[in-house]
Formats: structure tokens, sequence, C-alpha cells
């Protein structure tokens, strides 16, 4: 049987018409069907992504927590560190607190040993200026004087100070004032005449010619007989009765035999007066002294000899030498020495 037939068969309560309301209801609830399937589609959706925002916050949880164990673990390294730096920090303060102490004791120590050779160039200085006026005044040495005033301001110019230019000034005033005296050599004039004294024993005398001639001696380990000795002593006699010298010129002033060792003692003592007075700066003994050893020099010994003629040469110049000069004192320097002794003892 079709379909067909069962419908033409059936009750006719069966087969009447739908009411047209039905439909509506059929087709309301086939939209609630897809609303409610839509809105399950969007929860399951809603509910993926939920799950997949807890997984991703739980695996940023997790890298923030190893974020954290790493941060913390960094910050006690760092906390480390920073107790570590501040240990050492500690230490180098203290090494630089007993540096700074150990630098504020050596510079006390460098400030009194710095007083200490202020005090002893002073000293110096001022033993100098002292060694100079002593030497002026008591033998009237000029040159032993500069020198002395030299190394004062030598000493005063190694301390480089600004209160110490009036010193320098005064010691360079007094330097220039004792530079412009007339030299006078008297160290040279000395030595001079000790070559003069040490050669008037050789000096030929004008009554003799030349020097008394001595015995010759026999050479060593000659054997002489007695009667030679006796010959030899014999012609020496014969030899100082009779003397042939030349009186042509003019007449030479005539010694007693043995006199000459007395003249040649008291020529040597006339210059040995003259030195002394030299050393002493007694101008009128020093140039008495020379005449007197001129005169005899040219009266009692042979002018033509070489010797001789070389002492009296070396006398002339020395007659005329000034031994008295006018020594300037040295009152600038020790005035500005004074001064700056007291302007010290009062601080």
């Amino acid at each position: 049987m079709t379909p067909e037939n069962d419908k033409s068969s059936m009750p006719p309560e069966i087969t009447k018409p739908v009411p047209r309301g039905f439909a509506w209801q059929k087709f309301g609830f086939f939209l609630a069907l897809l609303a409610l399937l839509l809105s399950g589609g969007q929860w399951l959706e809603t509910r993926q992504k939920l799950n997949d925002a807890q997984q991703e916050m739980a695996r940023r949880l997790a890298e923030a927590d190893v974020g954290q164990k790493e941060d913390r673990g960094a910050q006690k390294e760092l906390r480390e560190q920073i107790e570590d730096l501040q240990a050492k920090l500690g230490a180098v303060e203290g090494k630089l607190n007993e540096f700074e102490g150990q630098s504020a004791t050596l510079e006390t120590l460098y400030q009194d040993i710095a007083r200490g050779r202020e005090q002893a160039t002073l000293l110096e200085v001022e033993q100098a200026i002292t060694l100079a006026g002593q030497q002026l005044q008591l033998a009237g040495n000029v040159p032993i004087a500069i020198l002395a005033l030299q190394t004062a301001d030598a000493r005063l110019a190694r301390l480089d100070r600004p209160q110490y230019l009036p010193l320098r000034k005064a010691v360079a005033k007094d330097l220039e004032r004792l530079a412009a005296l007339p030299f006078a050599d008297i160290p040279g004039i000395s030595l001079r005449l000790e070559q003069v004294i040490t050669a008037v024993d050789k000096l030929p005398l004008a009554a003799y010619g030349r020097p008394l001639e001595k015995a010759e001696k026999a050479p060593a380990g000659e054997l002489v007989s007695w009667w030679q000795r006796s010959a030899g002593q014999l012609w020496q006699e014969i030899k100082g009765l009779v003397r042939i010298q030349r009186f042509d010129q003019a007449e030479a002033a005539l010694l007693a035999p043995g006199q000459d060792f007395f003249l040649r003692e008291n020529l040597k003592l006339r210059l040995l007066n003259a030195r002394l007075a030299l050393l002493a700066r007694d101008q009128a003994t020093y140039r008495n002294e020379i005449k007197v050893a001129q005169e005899w020099l040219a009266r009692y010994f042979l002018n033509d000899d070489k010797a001789v003629q070389s002492a009296l040469a070396t006398l002339k110049p020395m007659a005329s030498a000034p031994l008295s000069l006018a020594l300037p004192d040295l009152n600038d320097s020790q005035s500005a020495l004074r001064a700056l002794r007291n302007g010290k003892e009062k601080r």
C-alpha cells in the first residue's frame, strides 16, 4: 500500500488540516534551538578562550615566578656584592683615615725639618757675614770677605723666601763696595817674597864675584893617600890667599872673612819682616824693609848676575804695592741680619 492509500483510509479526525499557529510555534522552536546552538557554540568558544587564557596566565605566572626567583637570586647576589663592597669601602676608608693621619704626621715632620733647615741656613749666613767682617777689620783680607759674602748670598738664594730679600739686597750692596776696591795680591806678594828669601843663599857677592868654593871631595870608593890629601888642603889654602878680581866699575863693598854669612842672614830677616808687615797690612814697615833689602842687594851682591837681577826685579814692584786700603764696613748686612733675627724672635 502507498502512503496515499493509507491517508485515504485513515479516520477523518486524523486527516484534518494542522492549524497555522502550530507552524509558527515550530518555527520559533527551531529558532530557539538554533539560538541555543549558537549560544552553546559561543559558550564553548568562550570557554576555550578562557581555558587558553588561563593556561597563558598560568604559563606567565610560572614564568613570573621563575623570574621572581631569578630576581630574588640576583637581588641576593647583588646584596652580597653590595655588602662586600661596603666592607671593602670600610677598609678603604680605614686605610684612607690612616693615610691622612700619616700624611698629617709627615707634613708636621716636614715642616719641622724645613724650619730646622731654615734655622741652620740662617746660622750659616750669620757666620759667613761675621767671618767677612772679621776678615776685613782684623786682617784686611778683601778676597776672603768677598767669598764669605758670596757664600751667604748663595745660602739665602737657596731658601728662596721673600722675607730674606732685604738681607740679600744689603749683602749685594756690600759685595759691590768690596768689588770696587783696588786689588792687592797679598798671597802672591808673600809667595814672591818667600822665593827671594830662598834664593838669598845662592846669590853671588860683589866682593867675591861668586860664592866661596868648597873643597872638592874625593869620589866615593876612591883611595886617596895622605900626601895627596895634604897637598889638596894646601892648594885650597893658597887659593884662598890670592884672588884675582876686576874693580874697574863701581867700587864693591868689601866684607871681612866670614861676614857674608851674617849679611845673608840679615837680608833674609829684612825680607821676613817685610812679609810679616805685609800680612799685618803695616805699609810703612813693609816698604821700609823692602827698600833696605833692595839697597843691600844693589850694594853687596853682583848686579851682573841673573839671579840678583831677578831678585831686584821682583822686589821693585812690591815696594809700590798698596796695602793700607780704606776698607768699608758691613753695617748694611749686619743691620739687615739683626732686623731679620728680631722679627723671627717676635713671632
